[in-house]
């Protein structure tokens, strides 16, 4: 099923709809975590939503419940928190140090203050593609 696409006998649009971005956003950053997957052979993903304290403990079990979390990257954003972290798993880890994954938040933070919520997303993905580079 895709974005905006009713079941069969649901009245209900998907929840998807109530979130923070447009369906055109949604398919601009899904397109974006497709591109970073196959460029680099890592694993992209994406959570926006509340973030239980400690954030980074949160955002770190999120990234450890991924299919594949060793060679995975996680984007955790929580803006009514007004919080990012970047979780990059083993592998994923010497392909993008942390260095880059903070050079790739900075740009993040940038965009999202400027209320640009999907594009910091989309630009991030891209950066940490960039750096991982191809596998």
């Amino acid at each position: 099923m895709t974005v905006g696409e009713k079941q069969v006998g649901s009245e209900n649009p998907p929840e998807v709809l109530d979130g923070p971005f447009s369906t055109r956003q949604l398919l601009r950053i899904d397109e974006a975590l497709r591109l970073a997957d196959q460029g680099t052979g890592l694993v992209f993903s994406v959570f926006v939503g509340g973030l239980d304290e400690p954030i980074r403990e949160h955002a770190q079990r999120l990234h450890h419940q991924l299919a594949e979390p060793d060679k995975s990257v996680l984007i955790a954003v929580s803006p009514n928190q007004r919080q990012l972290e970047v979780v990059t798993g083993r592998y994923a880890r010497k392909r993008i140090p942390d260095t880059y994954a903070k050079l790739a938040a900075l740009s993040m933070v940038g965009a999202f203050s400027g209320g640009d919520l999907a594009g910091g997303i989309i630009n991030g993905l891209d950066q940490l593609a960039s750096h991982a580079g191809k596998g």
